[in-house]
């Protein structure tokens, strides 16, 4: 059988925009494509050549999601933790949960203004 690798996250936020600016900051991705999408919104790919999370925005979403219901989180690696947790800092977001798994990474959590979790990590 083939290996398989994830090709794209689809999430749905009340800022679009946002989401997007935030996370090109966090990663250096680039906009794959933006453009109209289901239900009178908008959608922006950001991500790399082979891998992109899909942000959502339309007048159905309505934000406000409770943790678990139905994600859990995503996870984004970067090579710079204290860098990163500075960009969601300066966004008024709030880091918590730092960790590090014996002998793996270093980690921090953070909730985007959606109540999205997001888990970034650094093998550095």
């Amino acid at each position: 059988m083939a290996t398989a690798q994830l090709e794209h996250v689809n999430i749905s936020v009340t800022d679009g925009e946002r989401t997007a600016q935030l996370i090109e900051k966090l990663t250096g991705w680039h906009r794959r494509w933006e453009g109209p999408s289901l239900d009178n919104g908008r959608s922006i790919h950001l991500g790399t050549d082979r891998a992109y999370v899909a942000i959502h925005t339309s007048p159905r979403v309505a934000g406000g999601f409770s943790k678990s219901v139905p994600m859990n989180h995503i996870g984004i690696a970067v090579d710079d933790l204290a860098a990163a947790e500075g960009i969601v800092t300066k966004a008024g977001l709030e880091p918590f949960n730092h960790s590090r798994y014996n002998p793996g990474p270093r980690s921090f959590y953070f909730f985007d203004w959606d109540r999205i979790e997001w888990e970034i990590v650094s093998y550095e």
